[in-house]
């Protein structure tokens, strides 16, 4: 059964990916793409492919991958199903700092800064979140730190946005706030790699724990799961992969909680078992998402983060009137 579905999600990512690489203001036939890989393809096909469309299409799949596993292991660490690095603000921290590496001039100078920056902001919150967990008592309260850390961050973002010396500055900071993948390139994919790759690594060896953890804390300690390492281990995994998502593509909200939710039944509720699907489904996500960006008639492009959102927050209420159902039933 999870081998079956994880060939079917990734078979599904591959053909949304060379959708991705079709369609745009010029269509590209599937042989001219094949060409072009061969070596033997239209120069000009080959730039629009390996120089444009490849390095987005990759960035937001990297992107929507990172935040799809760990929304995963944040709803399994925290036994939350509204649990996501979006909703709980460690996706609006990381942006923060990003854009504070934009803002005073350090991006230009030092690129890589901005990942080390949103890597740092985003495991800060991510322990932030995890300890107030064992504090705060039921889900609101912990979606109501998660709102006020995102406000905070949104606050410091405004800010830099009005005081931004010039337009291309102020686009700049525009990108990372409301998240894009426009114009990526592979020197941002190289940047960003290492700390998605690193952080998905680290959550994929909680996997286990999180799946006993479902059980509960006493069950998991009575089993042998060591809840401080594991929660350690999805603080750290979570704060690398949701920092280079931010520093590839920005802020990009509720991926983290659809690409989870889309899975979970499928692998009968195993937190740990959810990690890999979820993390296909996520990028699926972002790669589709990007692909309606482009096809429907704008008069300017809508950023990335924007179509997640309208996809993300219809189901974030609709889950919120479940769990009240199911409470109050």
């Amino acid at each position: 059964m999870t081998r079956g579905l994880h060939f079917a999600l990734v078979c599904t990512l591959l053909l949304a990916l060379l959708a991705a690489l079709c369609i745009g203001s010029t269509a590209i036939a599937i042989a001219d793409i094949a060409a072009a890989f061969t070596g033997h393809g239209d120069p000009v096909v080959t730039v629009i492919l390996f120089e444009i469309r490849l390095p987005r299409a990759i960035a937001a799949a990297l992107a929507g991958a990172a935040l799809g596993i760990s929304g995963a292991a944040l709803q399994g660490l925290l036994r939350n199903p509204l649990a996501e690095p979006g909703t709980l603000g460690v996706s609006a921290s990381a942006a923060t700092a990003a854009t504070a590496m934009v803002y005073f001039g350090f991006a230009a100078r030092m690129p890589w800064l901005v990942p080390v920056a949103s890597l740092v902001s985003a495991i800060a919150a991510t322990a932030l979140i995890s300890a107030a967990a064992y504090r705060l008592r039921g889900v609101a309260s912990l979606i109501l730190l998660g709102v006020a850390l995102s406000a905070l961050s949104g606050a410091v973002m405004a800010l830099f946005i009005n005081l931004a010396p010039n337009p291309f500055s102020l686009s700049d900071l525009i990108n990372w706030t409301a998240g894009s993948v426009a114009n990526r390139d592979w020197g941002d994919v190289a940047l960003a790699l290492p700390f998605i790759a690193g952080g998905a690594g680290v959550l994929l060896m909680a996997r286990r724990s999180l799946g006993v953890l479902g059980l509960g804390e006493d069950a998991a300690h009575g089993l042998g799961v060591d809840l401080s390492r594991t929660r350690a281990m999805v603080i750290i995994g979570t704060g690398m992969a949701t920092g280079g998502a931010v520093a590839l593509a920005g802020m990009i909200g509720f991926v983290g909680l659809v690409a989870p939710h889309a899975v979970r039944a499928l692998v009968r509720y195993d937190a740990g078992a959810a990690l890999f699907p979820a993390a296909i489904a996520g990028a699926i996500l972002t790669v589709i998402a990007d692909i309606g960006i482009r096809l429907f008639p704008w008069g300017a492009e809508l950023h990335l983060g924007t179509v997640a959102a309208l996809i993300g927050a219809p189901m974030f209420i609709w889950l919120v009137f479940r769990m009240g159902a199911v409470r109050h039933g």
